[in-house]
């Protein structure tokens, strides 16, 4: 029997469960998460663990399995990666070294840059005042450090973006040494394309796009995500593999020639221009909600793919995909993202249940069990990813699904995917 570890808490890793499950319905195979949440634990076996990277390694290590698939992306780059290699467990995952191109916007602008990889003009401070003089116009305002998606701010003009600075220098702060990154801004569609990557190698996931913005029409601030689909329709094969031609591979021969080779999942932040496609950033993860669009899309099974990965040796290893489009939908609690509320009962998950299969998911992020209950617990609290023939289709199901989930004061974009 194999048996895989899932790293993580949110809905990307009970995606993640669902596609490891579902790839081995053929084979015995044990799939444990750690720490889990209270969907993931109505369909396997849950793991307490303490918070950062020494607590998941110790609780990794002890399950010995045979692959520890990891997604969020601070303990990454905290070292677990790298402890868990040090315990001989293989890891789907980068080593805190390679993190580096998530965990500093700076880093990520100089392996660009020496990668030929282009990307929006960027200045790097470590004072707010001489920031603000030189945020004149429009421009993105990034804090350097992990910021759990919420590290970003669009301005208009100097006014904004002196208000940013002074808003992300003070959330900043509060970890230790801070830097902020003014940015050109760039017009155009976002894009993302995430690729497993061996160190050399890579093989592209279909692309996808998140949708940040906490309300429709794109306004309101930044989160982690409300919703994702994969795959857009202005985003074909002969974007990808331009994707992989002069984004990734560039970056993975980078990254090598530095002695940081890069094993995991390397996403690529892309902005559709006018003049063609540039990098907004990269995460050393799988993303959420895309992996949840994403993943469901999967008909092969993913162990192959991320144990090769892990091994350094993606070659000859490819996927297969349903064809039909995927949307998913992110149901978050009220207050979110400031000052989420927790304790609220949702309802209407166990009905749901009884329609999921390989086309309809319903993915826990925040939520845990309470006196036979589930209720809600953090930010971001479930996710609803569904297929359909066409982004129309596919937005339907989803959002059919989603609407007959109760939860006090809820918030769900419902544009998702709508101007595709």
């Amino acid at each position: 029997m194999r048996k895989v570890a899932v790293i993580g808490s949110g809905a990307r890793e009970h995606a993640l469960v669902r596609a490891l499950l579902r790839g081995g319905r053929g084979e015995p195979r044990e799939v444990v998460a750690i720490p889990g949440n209270a969907g993931i634990a109505r369909e396997t076996r849950c793991v307490p663990s303490g918070g950062g990277a020494e607590a998941l390694a110790r609780a990794t290590v002890a399950e010995k399995p045979d692959l520890a698939v990891v997604g969020p992306e601070a303990p990454l780059a905290e070292g677990l990666a790298d402890r868990l290699a040090a315990a001989g467990v293989p890891c789907f995952g980068p080593s805190a070294a390679a993190a580096r191109i998530e965990s500093s916007k700076a880093f990520a602008k100089e392996v660009m840059e020496k990668a030929s990889v282009k990307t929006a003009g960027a200045a790097v401070f470590d004072d707010p005042a001489a920031a603000k003089r030189h945020a004149r116009g429009p421009c993105v305002v990034k804090l350097d450090g992990l910021a759990a998606g919420k590290g970003v701010v669009v301005c208009d003009d100097a006014a904004q973006a002196a208000r940013a600075i002074d808003e992300l220098w003070a959330a900043g702060s509060s970890s230790g040494a801070v830097r902020l990154l003014v940015e050109d801004r760039l017009e155009g569609r976002e894009l993302s394309v995430i690729a497993v990557c061996d160190g050399e190698r890579a093989v592209a996931l279909p692309p996808a796009r998140d949708h940040k913005r906490l309300l429709d029409g794109d306004r309101g601030p930044n989160t982690g995500g409300m919703g994702a689909i994969c795959s857009p329709p202005d985003a074909g094969s002969a974007i990808v593999d331009e994707v992989l031609r002069t984004v990734i591979e560039p970056t993975l021969r980078e990254m090598a020639a530095r002695g940081i080779p890069f094993v995991g999942a390397l996403y690529a932040g892309l902005m559709l221009t006018r003049g063609g496609l540039s990098v907004l950033e990269f995460n050393c993860r799988l993303g959420d909600p895309e992996a949840q669009a994403i993943l469901i899309r999967l008909r092969s099974d993913p162990l192959p793919l991320f144990s090769a990965a892990a091994r350094r040796d993606l070659s000859g290893v490819r996927a297969s995909w349903d064809p039909r489009t995927a949307v998913a939908v992110v149901i978050a609690a009220a207050g979110y993202p400031g000052t989420p509320r927790a304790g609220d009962e949702i309802r209407g998950l166990d009905l749901l249940a009884r329609e999921e299969g390989d086309d309809l998911w319903v993915l826990h992020a925040g939520t845990r069990a309470q006196d036979g209950r589930i209720v809600s617990a953090g930010g971001r609290v479930l996710t609803v990813a569904a297929l359909g023939e066409g982004p129309e289709e596919a937005r339907r199901r989803a959002y059919g699904a989603a609407g007959r989930i109760e939860l006090a004061g809820a918030q769900m974009r419902r544009d998702i995917a709508g101007t595709e």
